[in-house]
C-alpha cells in the first residue's frame, strides 16, 4: 500500500508540476516579446532620426510602389486572420483543421517574405542598397528586422505542423500553438507600423 501510495503521490505532483511549467513558460515567453519590442522600438527609433538623410540619394517617394507594399501587407493580415481560424480549431480539437490552417498561414506568410525579398533584390539592384545613404541603411535594417523574425516565424510553424501530426493536440503541442500565435500577431502589429511609418509615410 506504501508503495501504491508513494506512486500515487508522484502522479499528483507531476500531474500539478505540468500547469506551472506551462504557465512558467507563457511567463518566459511574454518576457521574450517584450525584448523584442525593445528592439523594433530602438530601430524604429534609428530610422526615425535617419529618415531624411538621403546623401543626394533617392527619397522612398522614388522608391516605393505602395500597390505592391499593399499586397504584402494583405498578405500577412490575411495570414493572422487564418491563424486566428487555427486558434479556434485548436478549441474545437480538429486536428486537421489546425493543420489546414497553419499550412494556409505559412503560405501566406511565405509570400509575404518573397514580395519583400524581391522588393529588397530590385532596391540592390538599381544601386540603392543598404550603403546608398544612412537612409536605405535604417531601411534595410528596421524593414529587414521584420522580416528575419518572419522567416524565424515560418521554421517555427513548419516545426509544429510536424508535431501537430506527429504527437496531436497535446498539451504541449497546444502551449506551442499558443505561443506562435503571439509572436504572428506581434509580428502583424509591428509590421503595421513599419507600413505606416516607412511606407506611407515615405511617400507623402
Amino acid at each position: 500500500m506504501t508503495g501504491v501510495g508513494t506512486v500515487m503521490n508522484k502522479q499528483h505532483r507531476g500531474a500539478a508540476a505540468q500547469p506551472d511549467t506551462v504557465a512558467n513558460q507563457a511567463f518566459g515567453f511574454w518576457l521574450y516579446l517584450m525584448s523584442d519590442l525593445v528592439l523594433f522600438a530602438s530601430v524604429f527609433a534609428t530610422y526615425a532620426v535617419l529618415a531624411e538623410s538621403y546623401a543626394g540619394g533617392p527619397t522612398g517617394k522614388d522608391l516605393f510602389d505602395l500597390t505592391y507594399t499593399f499586397a504584402e501587407t494583405i498578405f500577412l493580415l490575411v495570414s493572422s486572420a487564418a491563424y486566428g481560424l487555427v486558434m479556434v480549431a485548436m478549441h474545437h480539437d480538429g486536428r486537421r483543421a489546425v493543420l489546414a490552417g497553419l499550412a494556409a498561414t505559412f503560405g501566406l506568410g511565405l509570400g509575404f517574405v518573397s514580395m519583400e525579398i524581391n522588393e529588397f533584390q530590385g532596391l540592390v539592384a538599381h544601386g540603392n542598397g543598404p550603403q546608398r545613404s544612412a537612409y536605405l541603411s535604417a531601411f534595410f535594417t528596421l524593414v529587414g528586422t521584420h522580416g528575419a523574425h518572419v522567416i524565424a516565424g515560418l521554421v517555427w510553424m513548419a516545426v509544429t505542423m510536424v508535431q501537430v501530426a506527429a504527437k496531436g493536440l497535446t498539451t504541449a503541442v497546444r502551449a506551442r500553438l499558443l505561443r506562435l500565435a503571439m509572436f504572428w500577431h506581434f509580428l502583424d502589429i509591428v509590421w503595421v507600423g513599419v507600413f505606416s511609418v516607412v511606407y506611407l509615410m515615405g511617400v507623402g
